[in-house]
């Protein structure tokens, strides 16, 4: 069992992950992360996620998230437009495909359910 932590999240240290370049539409935005927590079956995820502006698409899991900082509008398909920044918590469907217009770089504290 892991145990019980805390992380300043603004200062966390994160690592890149690669962009799948079919996903990026405009711009040239770099993503950055890092898992803190999995569930031993590997179902549930949770950590922080950094993207630099640009526009990218997604399809999503079921994911809680919070910016922490930086803004974003999230496009779902058929559905609401939302938009993100400092402070805002969003639910995102699995499934739900996006479109991410990041305006200012934007990291957040995300928990996923896969």
């Amino acid at each position: 069992m892991t145990p019980s932590f805390a992380l300043h999240i603004p200062d966390a240290d994160l690592v890149p992950e690669p962009l799948d370049p079919g996903q990026i539409v405009s711009g040239a935005p770099e993503v950055s992360g890092k898992v803190v927590w999995e569930s031993a079956d590997g179902r549930q995820v949770r950590g922080i996620w950094q993207i630099t502006p640009g526009v990218v698409t997604d399809t999503e899991a079921d994911e809680l998230f919070v910016v922490i900082s930086g803004s974003a509008t999230v496009e779902v398909e058929g559905g609401a437009t939302l938009r993100v920044g400092p402070g805002d918590m969003a639910v995102l469907r699995a499934g739900d495909r996006t479109t991410w217009t990041v305006h200012e770089t934007l990291r957040k504290a995300y928990a996923i359910n896969l």
